[in-house]
């Protein structure tokens, strides 16, 4: 663990960004931008319980050559709240955000995750609108060992919940933030910083932002797999090489499933949250896959250019 402030804390924090907000089937959700409109285009998804900073340290290094949007998912951050939620409602979402935030064609989508289911249903959903899906510590599971972890009231009869805990204390809040799964805390400062954005308001003093009540009514199904062969647009996996993440699990059967060539790879060093182990080498991983598939879209191009630069240059030998 590190104690010193790293540089690129506050060069991320002094990144200029800008925020908004888009209604969608009734619920406010709140994005962030940074980059500029015209430069192909990112949304990042945040993971369960969590919001929009937990890309803070990693989207103002995509931001140089992409235009990039962070969103709340509803029922976290400062997003409104529902009575019901599914893969089909999240991904709509997204798809909502990433038109606010003039993302242009064929943007790309990162999921992390929680986020990474939110990401194959979009992708599943919009694939042939979308450039690709990059999925953060997620990866998924056969049917037969996929169980609905959702819809936890309604399968246990069990009345909704709509509250937390609330702390009297702010600094007492603060002292309990974890992150799920636990992992040694690389950077304290990131620590506090989210934890700090994490907490709101309420009468008798603070609890967190996310909706407890979320997966009670939160409809995922059991045919991820399926959804994920099905999706019509490239994808890529991104692992933290110490993930204790149950999601991250079953990388060997995505790639048994896609003959190996599922472009999959961990970073040395990193944990499930791996954004705040190591958030350059995470900006940079996603750069160089999205990149690499711009490069396969726009090699046509690419060759005519080159051919008319040799046409040109005067090293040219004529011809006999």
């Amino acid at each position: 663990m590190s104690t010193e402030t790293p540089y690129w804390f506050e060069r991320a924090l002094e990144t200029p960004s800008e925020r908004g907000d888009v209604d969608v089937d009734g619920a406010r959700i709140h994005y962030e931008t940074w980059g500029q409109i015209g430069r192909p285009g990112i949304a990042l998804i945040h993971g369960s319980n969590a919001h929009l900073e937990w890309w803070r340290f990693v989207a103002p290094f995509l931001a140089d050559q992409f235009r990039v949007v962070a969103l709340d998912s509803s029922g976290n951050g400062d997003s409104g709240w529902r009575e019901r939620y599914s893969g089909e409602i999240l991904a709509r979402e997204v798809h909502a955000v990433m038109g606010a935030a003039e993302l242009g064609e064929r943007p790309f989508v990162v999921g992390h995750s929680f986020g990474g289911f939110v990401a194959l249903e979009t992708g599943h959903r919009y694939g042939a609108e979308l450039g690709g899906v990059v999925f953060l510590d997620f990866t998924t599971a056969p049917p037969e060992q996929y169980v609905e972890w959702g819809l936890r009231a309604e399968r246990e009869e069990l009345k909704p919940r709509r509250g937390t805990r609330v702390y009297e204390d702010r600094d007492a809040a603060l002292a309990r933030f974890r992150f799920i799964p636990e992992q040694p805390v690389t950077h304290p400062c990131v620590l506090d910083y989210i934890a700090d954005r994490s907490l709101r308001p309420v009468e008798g003093g603070w609890t967190w932002k996310f909706d407890p009540a979320l997966f009670d009514h939160l409809e995922m199904g059991i045919d991820q797999r399926d959804k994920f062969a099905a999706m019509a647009c490239r994808s890529a996996v991104i692992l933290g090489e110490d993930s204790a993440d149950e999601g991250a699990f079953f990388a060997d059967h995505m790639a048994e499933i896609t003959a190996g060539r599922l472009p999959m790879f961990k970073i040395p060093g990193t944990y499930h949250h791996l954004m705040f182990d190591d958030p350059i080498a995470v900006a940079m991983a996603i750069k160089a896959v999205l990149l690499s598939w711009r490069g396969e879209d726009g090699a046509a191009e690419m060759r005519q250019a080159l051919n008319r630069t040799l046409e040109t240059s005067p090293c040219r030998q004529p011809a006999n």
